[in-house]
């Protein structure tokens, strides 16, 4: 009967040769147990020993373990040691693996090739001799103990070279991190309108470090900067200069700077930068130095400029519109005293001369105020569809008797320019404006030549919204304007002319014009050269428009029905013309009565609303405007005639009166004022009839 095997526990695994020396195993197979003692007496100081007793489970340990070699009995029960050593053979494990045969009788030639055959190493004969045993056995235990070392040299090589391996593909991907984010941040520093730079902390401030945005901002690159010690403040403007020193220098003292300077870029304009720092002091041995950002401020400064302009000449707006109520009220005073003292005073001649010359000051003085509220876009336009090139007779007979024999004209404005959105009166008097400010630039004589374009804006700039629009271009060969003062020539009272010679409105009148209508004036200009106007108007939707004679010389013939005038309620807050008013109306057989603001006339209406066929009312006045006391009036008599006078109105407000409201602008005309008041009346008498 077969005892069990004695198998000695594994150590360690195959996978752990490198990191502790395993002793070497012997597996000795014999089915007499005696010889297994003392195989493994005489072997357990070299190795560990192994032992089983049939060839089944020494195959059966083979799967387990691997070992140094195999000592086999020859004749066993069951599988023989031949059959168990081809079978060993034949796994990939264990086919190199040193085999002993063990053999008592087969000493036979033929059975020793047999063996040998069978993948045998050696042969031991029994009984054995112990020093013979362990020599042979230890020779294969010394090469697998060998074998093992190498092999745990070469797993911690291994794992050595993965660590390598590893820390570089580690330090590839640090480096590619770095130059990943080295990348993205020069590309943000290059997308900002800003560099980074290091100079000098003594004159001339030579530049040492400079990002490479510096050729972005100004055309040069870095090199160029950081090869010539004075190139960076010899591009200064020479204005400029003295205070970037001075900055500069008191950086030393007060460890910061920030100055705003001009600096004059690779094609040759400035541009202005803003430089701002702080102080190193250059510890560790090194040299004290400006650490500093310059920050390219062309475009924020550019802008503040038109906002500020912006501002100021909307403020002159408002204090000229203010300006115009109070003037045309005086205005309109004036030329109505005028006309009762004619009707009342007989005047001899020279007393007519006085009344004409005082009345000529006057309307001068109406002009005036016109330019006025056109600057500050509060004047009524009346805007209609109309043909340019319609104006050509008109403008050639307004201004070609004022030009003189030195200044050609020239109206190159063809049927092929879109009709255009505009006041057609006003438009005539801008061109006029124009023309005659290129007449005054060229006294020694030249071309003004007057053209007209079709031309479409898709995106919207400071000036104009999306849209189509027609350019008038009006074109000098004068002297031209400089570019100092070609932004203040749109300012009311900003002439060059000398005193007496022109009044600064012209410009302005025409800038301000061309807002109210929707458009924008333009204006480019070269010393010597001359100066190109560009008026853009509004495209005129409308197929059709009457032509301007047409639309200048529409007039309502009004005729009192049956010789009767009606009764007039007359509502101002100016308390002289009121009543000049009031006296002038009456001289003419009208019965009034007269009101001194917009409560008192609440009140009569309310009150006796039947005794007035007619409301002629101010605009401007206090806590209730005319707008206001018309609409009250009419919540009483929906039909109820009136008539607005004003002379100052915001665009927004006027627009918001009753449709059938006539507008009488002061210092307006008797007969206007009359003219008005009958067909406001004639129309309300219509409508009660119908």
């Amino acid at each position: 009967m077969q005892k069990p095997s004695r198998v000695r526990p594994k150590k360690l695994e195959i996978v752990q040769l490198a990191d502790t020396p395993a002793k070497a195993r012997i597996l000795a197979v014999d089915d007499d147990e005696r010889n297994l003692v003392a195989i493994d007496e005489v072997l357990t100081p070299i190795a560990e020993v192994v032992t089983v007793q049939s060839g089944e489970e020494a195959l059966r340990c083979l799967l387990k373990e691997d070992f140094a070699v195999i000592l086999l009995d020859v004749l066993m029960p069951g599988l023989d040691g031949y059959e168990t050593a081809a079978l060993i053979r034949q796994r990939e494990q264990s086919k190199r693996t040193p085999l002993i045969f063990l053999t008592a009788i087969n000493k036979e030639e033929a059975h020793m090739l047999r063996g040998y055959d069978a993948g045998a190493v050696d042969y031991v004969f029994k009984p054995f001799d112990p020093v013979m045993l362990r020599s042979k056995v230890a020779v294969f235990v010394e090469l697998h103990e060998k074998t093992l070392e190498i092999q745990r040299k070469a797993i911690a090589e291994q794992a050595l070279l993965a660590k390598a391996l590893q820390a570089e593909k580690q330090k590839l991907e640090a480096e590619r991190s770095l130059r990943t984010a080295e990348e993205r941040q020069e590309a943000i520093l290059a997308s900002l309108p800003v560099c980074f730079h290091a100079r000098a902390a003594e004159p001339p401030f030579a530049a040492r470090f400079v990002t490479s945005g510096i050729e972005r901002l100004t055309g040069f690159p870095p090199e160029r900067l950081t090869s010539d010690p004075r190139f960076g403040l010899s591009r200064v403007h020479p204005e400029d200069r003295p205070k970037v020193r001075e900055a500069l220098l008191a950086a030393k003292i007060t460890g910061s700077y920030t100055c705003e300077f001009r600096w004059q870029c690779a094609d040759g304009k400035y541009r202005i930068f803003l430089d701002q720092g702080i102080m190193s002091k250059g510890a560790d041995g090194r040299r004290p130095e400006i650490l500093g950002t310059l920050l390219d401020v062309t475009e924020r400064r550019e802008l503040e400029d038109q906002l500020l302009q912006s501002q100021r000449l909307d403020a002159v707006g408002k204090l000229t519109g203010g300006l115009a109520h109070d003037f045309n009220n005086l205005l309109a005073a004036v030329l109505s005293g005028l006309g009762l003292l004619e009707r009342h005073v007989t005047l001899d001649e020279q007393a007519r001369r006085v009344v004409e010359l005082t009345r000529h000051s006057a309307k001068q003085g109406a002009e005036l105020v016109t330019r006025m509220l056109a600057f500050s876009r509060r004047q009524n336009l009346k805007p209609a569809s109309v043909r340019l090139a319609a104006l050509e007779d008109t403008m050639n007979g307004l201004v070609a008797p004022v030009l003189g024999g030195l200044i050609r004209f020239e109206w190159l404005v063809d049927n092929s320019v879109w009709r255009a959105r505009v006041d057609v009166g006003q438009l005539e008097l801008a061109l006029m404006n124009l023309v005659f400010n290129a007449r005054d630039a060229m006294p020694s004589g030249g071309t003004i030549a007057v053209r007209a374009q079709n031309r479409t804006i898709e995106i919207a700039s400071e000036d104009l919204v999306p849209g189509d629009y027609v350019v008038i271009i009006v074109k000098d060969t004068g002297a031209g304007i400089p570019q100092n003062i070609l932004s203040k020539v749109i300012e009311p009272f900003f002439t060059t002319k000398p005193v007496g010679k022109g009044t600064g409105l012209g410009l302005s009148t025409v800038y301000g014009f061309m807002k109210q209508s929707g458009g924008a004036l333009r204006i480019d200009s070269v010393v010597g050269r001359g100066t190109s106007m560009e008026l853009w108007l509004p495209r005129s939707a409308e197929e059709l428009a009457g032509s301007p004679a047409e639309t200048d010389a529409e007039h309502a013939q009004v005729e009192a029905a049956g010789g009767m005038l009606p009764s007039l309620l007359l509502i101002d807050d100016s308390s002289g013309l009121r009543q000049l008013t009031a006296e002038s109306l009456r001289q003419r057989g009208f019965a009034v009565t007269c009101a001194s603001g917009g409560a008192e006339a609440l009140a009569m209406i309310e009150r006796t609303p039947h005794d007035f066929d007619v409301i002629v009312t101010d605009f401007a006045m206090p806590l209730v405007s005319g707008v206001e006391v018309i609409r009250f009036a009419r919540n009483l008599r929906s039909d109820w005639p009136a008539v607005m006078i004003t002379g100052y109105a915001d665009g927004d407000a006027i627009a918001n009166r009753p449709p059938d409201v006539p507008l009488v602008n002061k210092p307006f005309r008797e007969k206007d004022l009359i003219e008005s008041i009958l067909r406001v009346n004639s129309n309300g008498a219509s409508r009660a009839i119908g």
